[in-house]
């Protein structure tokens, strides 16, 4: 990995000189953008491969399966978030937790003594990129699955709903990890963010569901990837209890939380 030393400047060190000095940071280390690049492609390859088994075996396939497809004409994203979504948010942690492990973040405070400012900027290089990579896959998820299923599940971006479940595509990946990103700036530690960040959209979501009655049901819905998640779809479904803007609401509304506390804690506590 290359070392980055970052010098203030007389006069320089305004907000435009901090999203240039992370930006300067983030593409040194080459694993970012190829990590991203890397996920992008597998994420359409993936899609387009489920959508492909789907065409393959349409004359076969269950007349309640068909009535699914129809009823989210957007719903086939789900095979790329599934695959892409937790790589995306090791790397939202790892831009902060790595950081942390190499001591580069000593050199970046000493640079910028105003922490908050300094974190700021790293969560909107960090998310400018994600953003980017996530319509990337959104977009060309969609197109292609259209061009090969589209004569049986017609949708258009033309359709205000459809247009809104891909480009939400590219805003939940974001906000995820950027979530991510503020609980590596909270632990700052690599392996126990990951493992952080893991349970809450994995383990907790699945364990939440087992509460008894609909207490289970509601207290799902209300974390963070599964309130985030129904942007993704066109059309809601019968047991979705939040609208998609409501979703995305709550799931930035995590984001903040934890961004605020990360603050909080970079500006009152040692390094």
């Amino acid at each position: 990995m290359t070392t980055v030393t970052l010098r203030a400047r007389p006069g320089a060190a305004g907000f435009g000189w901090l999203l240039h000095a992370e930006w300067t940071k983030i593409r040194s280390v080459r694993s970012t953008a190829w990590s991203l690049a890397i996920l992008v492609v597998a994420g359409i390859g993936l899609n387009t491969l489920v959508v492909g088994l789907a065409i393959a075996n349409w004359n076969t396939t269950s007349a309640a399966t068909k009535s699914t497809y129809l009823a989210d004409p957007t719903g086939f994203l789900a095979a790329a978030l599934q695959f892409t979504q937790i790589p995306l948010c090791v790397l939202g942690a790892l831009v902060i937790t790595g950081e942390y492990s190499t001591g580069m973040i000593r050199s970046s405070l000493l640079a910028v003594p105003r922490r908050t400012p300094m974190l700021v900027a790293k969560a909107t290089v960090f998310a400018v990129l994600a953003l980017v990579a996530g319509e990337l896959l959104g977009f060309a998820s969609f197109l292609i699955a259209e061009a090969i299923i589209g004569h049986h599940v017609p949708a258009s971006l033309s359709d205000p709903a459809t247009f809104r479940a891909v480009f939400g595509v590219g805003l939940y990946l974001t906000v995820l990890g950027l979530l991510a990103f503020a609980i590596g700036a909270l632990i700052r530690h690599t392996a126990a963010a990951i493992t952080a960040v893991v349970g809450l959209l994995v383990v907790l979501s699945n364990l939440a569901r087992l509460l008894p009655g609909s207490a289970g049901a509601h207290v799902a819905a209300y974390l963070p990837a599964n309130a985030g998640l129904v942007i993704t779809h066109a059309h809601q479904d019968a047991s979705d209890l939040l609208s998609p803007w409501q979703g995305f609401g709550i799931l930035c509304l995590w984001t903040v939380v934890l961004l605020g506390a990360a603050a909080y804690r970079l500006g009152h506590r040692d390094v």
